[in-house]
């Protein structure tokens, strides 16, 4: 096999049929979330939207559980890339019919914008090739190691791999490998971390976009009286959106806070995590024991520098 040309292409080929009841399944799951997190307000009209929050976080945890369940039961498994591939559709959907009636032209704009571009990178990161090293490619030729397994192990052909590693979901062997993403159905390596970064900021600005559009449509029901103690299902629908918009802030803007972290040191999350596997991260010295052993990041350049490598074309 030669070097992949996609990554689409080291994943497990499934039939048209096993992908079709896929994203049945994963549409279901989107829509049973969606409307399980809008029955909070209908069922807590009286709380604010900050004591709704943990409920509605609780909520679609529990229909999460349960989704995990339904390859059990009904044989399909559902698509992380699918999810929420559908649950953007959702928040553009409740936007277009339900909030833009009363948005500014220019907010309307940048709104429709961001979920468009979230689909396309979606697409080409799910499609995308991360840097996969292929078995037989030249890379590991020139570090003269014959296969992967004799490549990862401490000797002194590792410095000829430079942060090569294996992601086990993937069965890929990927160069920068920083994670194996289940949400975008690919692994984050050399050639699309950088569109992964720009991915997951979009979200974040979409996801903040939305939830102010939102919050001036609560406000304009307020005052003119549309919010009652039994709110129409448009409105339970905007705010059950907008508790799901700010529940996934809460993660992703600390994930992206993590991964601005890791560029500005220029260390991947998997070596941080499971550096004690890689000796390039391990301090020389005299003999010591595992507890003992002190990190060292032997590709730390200084912040500025770091920055500049990692937004380089690769």
């Amino acid at each position: 096999m030669s070097m992949l040309a996609s990554a689409g292409l080291h994943r497990l080929r499934r039939s048209p049929w096993e992908v079709l009841w896929s994203g049945l399944a994963s549409c279901g799951l989107t829509l049973l979330s969606q409307l399980a997190v809008a029955m909070v307000p209908r069922l807590f009209p009286s709380l604010s939207l900050i004591a709704m929050l943990p409920i509605a976080g609780v909520v679609f945890l529990v229909v999460i559980v349960v989704g995990r369940f339904w390859r059990r039961f009904i044989g399909v498994a559902v698509s992380a890339p699918l999810f929420v591939l559908f649950n953007i559709l959702f928040l553009w959907g409740v936007y277009v019919f339900v909030i833009r009636g009363g948005t500014s032209s220019l907010l309307d704009m940048v709104i429709n914008a961001e979920c468009a571009m979230l689909l396309f990178g979606l697409y080409r990161i799910f499609s995308g090739d991360p840097g996969i090293v292929a078995y037989e490619s030249s890379f590991f030729e020139e570090a003269g190691c014959k296969d992967f397994v004799e490549a990862i192990c401490p000797s002194e052909k590792l410095s000829s791999l430079p942060r090569v590693r294996h992601c086990n979901c993937c069965k890929a062997n990927v160069r920068g490998y920083d994670h194996h993403c289940p949400a975008f159905g690919n692994c984050i390596g050399q050639k699309n971390h950088r569109l992964f970064m720009a991915l997951l900021t979009g979200f974040v600005v979409a996801e903040s976009t939305y939830t102010i559009c939102s919050t001036k449509y609560i406000t304009r029901c307020i005052n003119s009286g549309a919010i009652r103690s039994e709110n129409p299902l448009s409105v339970n629908m905007v705010i059950g959106a907008m508790l799901f918009s700010v529940l996934q802030l809460l993660w992703q803007v600390v994930f992206l806070i993590w991964h601005i972290y890791c560029i500005c040191f220029n260390i991947k999350t998997d070596e941080w995590i499971n550096w004690k596997k890689y000796p390039e991260f391990q301090m020389k010295g005299q003999p010591q024991s595992d507890s003992e052993v002190k990190f060292v990041n032997p590709y730390d350049k200084g912040i500025l520098c770091n920055v500049r490598d990692f937004l380089q074309p690769r």
